[in-house]
This record gives structure tokens, sequence and C-alpha cells, in this order.
């Protein structure tokens, strides 16, 4: 079993209050980025991350998941997911801290962890098609996520790209669950470059994508997604889905699948 951690960030177990422009941006735009955290919770981000990223590889269905890609230097990890049971320091950062605070304040009542994923896009990895990230996550009707920037996030090494004002319901989609490309096009895509430390949230309806990293190094992000308590404390449901559907439905096409849509471009190993 993964070592849980020992250390505990400590910035973020304080409340953070975003301001009524905040709120109101978010509203009418679908994201804002936000500084929550301090540079000793930063740094305490990437050695997680780096922790996370070394346990092995999925050891049963009741542990943590990592998936993998093929890359041109080789199967490289591209995601692990249901990682906050096995690390304290994950755990409080994302299930008790100033994410969870913000995410409440957006939503306008109490949220609660609905799941969480390390993207890693390391040197060579690949982006994420158009989309919404709604219809890949069953139960509930409102969701919001963000993107912990674990290393600086740039266009090069394929930076998360926006579209505002288009979050108020779920758009038409391809066969994969993506955006229907003849939409796609009429969209105005706003990359969004982030420092490591920075978090950009988005709406679950919000539109967005990413390209390959193109850069010679790793580009890290962290996701948690959040949704209101009111609804239901449904993280584990979400997980005993998504493996259900894994298990019952082989995996077909060119591209690796890591979540309930195919958005994910890299190549299986």
């Amino acid at each position: 079993m993964a070592d849980r951690g020992s250390v505990a960030i400590v910035s973020t177990t304080f409340a953070f209050s975003l301001t009524p422009d905040d709120i109101t941006f978010f509203s009418a735009n679908g994201w804002l980025l936000t500084n929550p955290l301090s540079t000793v919770d930063a740094q305490e981000v990437q050695k997680w991350v780096s922790e996370i990223h070394d346990w092995p590889m999925n050891v049963d269905e009741s542990t943590w998941l990592h998936y993998q890609e093929m890359t041109v230097h080789g199967a490289r990890l591209c995601r692990t997911e249901n990682f906050t049971p096995f690390h304290e320091g994950m755990y409080q950062l994302l299930r008790q801290g100033a994410l969870l605070e913000i995410a409440s304040q957006l939503m306008g009542e109490t949220a609660v962890l609905y799941k969480e994923k390390i993207n890693y896009k390391l040197a060579g990895g690949a982006g994420y098609s158009p989309h919404q990230d709604a219809p890949a996550y069953p139960f509930v009707n409102n969701h919001i996520s963000c993107m912990v920037a674990v290393d600086d996030a740039t266009v090069e090494n394929g930076c998360l790209e926006v579209v505002s004002q288009c979050h108020s319901e779920v758009l038409l989609m391809d066969n994969k669950g993506c955006i229907a490309p003849e939409l796609v096009s009429t969209f105005t895509w706003e990359p969004v470059e982030l420092k490591a430390g920075q978090v950009l949230w988005f709406h679950s309806r919000t539109p967005h994508r990413s390209g390959p990293n193109n850069s010679s190094r790793d580009r890290r992000a962290l996701y948690p997604t959040y949704n209101a308590l009111s609804e239901g404390d449904l993280r584990n449901a979400y997980y005993e889905q998504k493996l259900r559907e894994f298990s019952e439905q082989a995996a077909t096409g060119d591209t690796v699948r890591v979540s309930l849509i195919g958005d994910f471009e890299g190549k299986p190993v």
C-alpha cells in the first residue's frame, strides 16, 4: 500500500474568500482564475504528485487508478484517479481546505468532492479534444472543476483553453461524447496560461480543450471536481459506476480510455 504522506499543508486549511466580482465573473463566463495556494503549498503539491506518480500500477479496483499512454518516449503515465483515500496531504488539500471553500462559494452552497485526477501530460503527452465535462459525470446536474497547475502551464506544453459565456447547456456531441466539430470551429478559444500553484475554475458545461505537450518538460495538473452536498456525497458512486462501465465495455479505437467520454487523444500502450 502506498504511503498516505505525513506533511499537511497549512494555508489551505483556512478560509479563502472570493470577492463579489469573482463570483459575478464566474457566473457570466463559466471560469475563474484564482491564487489560493502559497508558494510553500505549491511546492508541497509538486512533491505529492511525484509521490503518487511513483506508486505501482493498479493493485486492484479498490485502490488508485493509473492510466498509461504511448508517446515518442515510450509508455508513460497519463492519469491517476481515486488517490485521496491513500494520501493524507491530498485528502486535506482537496476535501478540507480552501479549494472546497472556493467551490462552495461558487455554488452558493456547501460543496463536496465528487472525483479527483492528476493529468500528467509528460513531455510528448497527448491533449484532450474539445468537450464539456457534464456528459462524463453522472448522478448530479451541476459540477465545478478546477485545474491546479502543478507545473507552469503554457501554450507550448498544452495549457487549458476555454470558451467564455457558453455554459448554459450541454452542446451537440459527436460519437465520442465530445463537442461536435461543426460547433468547435464557431467558438473563440482562450488559452489560459498558469504559473505553478495557480488554480483555474470552470463549470462542468464550460467547453474546454488542451493540446499536446510539445515542450521538453513535463506539465502536470491536478483536477478535483465538486458537486453540491445537497445532491449527495457521490464520490464512491462515481468510481463504482466508472469501473462498472469500463468492465462491461471493451476498450476500442486508437486512443486510451480514461473517461466515460472519449476526449483523451493519447495512444494505447
